[in-house]
């Protein structure tokens, strides 16, 4: 955990700060997809990776006691479905899973495992979308500021160990 170097009240959200937040996302519909608000807040440092560039950016400028509902187009945070992430791959790649639309298979790819949901089944073949699950989507992300701090450069960063 970073250590604590200020915390002034007024303190607003830059690029060199930890926040403490609670918050929640929601499709547009309202359909909850993650929260901490049952739980622990969350803790981050901006910028060390933990949070999608789309969501640090809107927090920019906020302040503890600040709560927010921010619509988040898709290419802020999931990004554009791309059809390119779509593969039609031969059936026999998957041994005896037993395949259906909606299951979650993973595989080894160049940077690590590969994980995508099947589209789709077919006599010889399987349409596997390898795009996140919310990519193409409006995010509602609900936030409460509970804390905007500096941080400690020489302390390691608040999601590592």
């Amino acid at each position: 955990m970073s250590q604590l170097i200020s915390t002034d009240s007024d303190r607003r959200i830059t690029e060199q700060c930890q926040v403490l937040m609670h918050f929640s996302l929601h499709l547009e519909a309202g359909e909850e997809i993650d929260t901490t608000r049952r739980g622990q807040p969350a803790v981050f440092d901006y910028g060390d990776g933990q949070l999608m560039p789309g969501f640090e950016a809107a927090l920019l400028g906020m302040k503890a006691g600040d709560d927010a509902q921010l619509l988040l187009e898709p290419e802020q945070a999931f990004g554009e479905h791309r059809q390119e992430n779509v593969q039609l791959l031969d059936r026999s790649r998957f041994g005896d899973i037993e395949l259906e639309t909606g299951l979650l298979v993973s595989f080894d790819g160049p940077g690590g495992e590969l994980p995508g949901v099947v589209a789709r089944v077919f006599e010889e073949t399987v349409e596997v979308d390898f795009n996140h699950p919310l990519s193409g989507r409006k995010i509602v992300f609900d936030v409460s500021i509970l804390e905007v701090r500096d941080i400690d450069p020489d302390q390691p960063a608040a999601g590592s160990s």
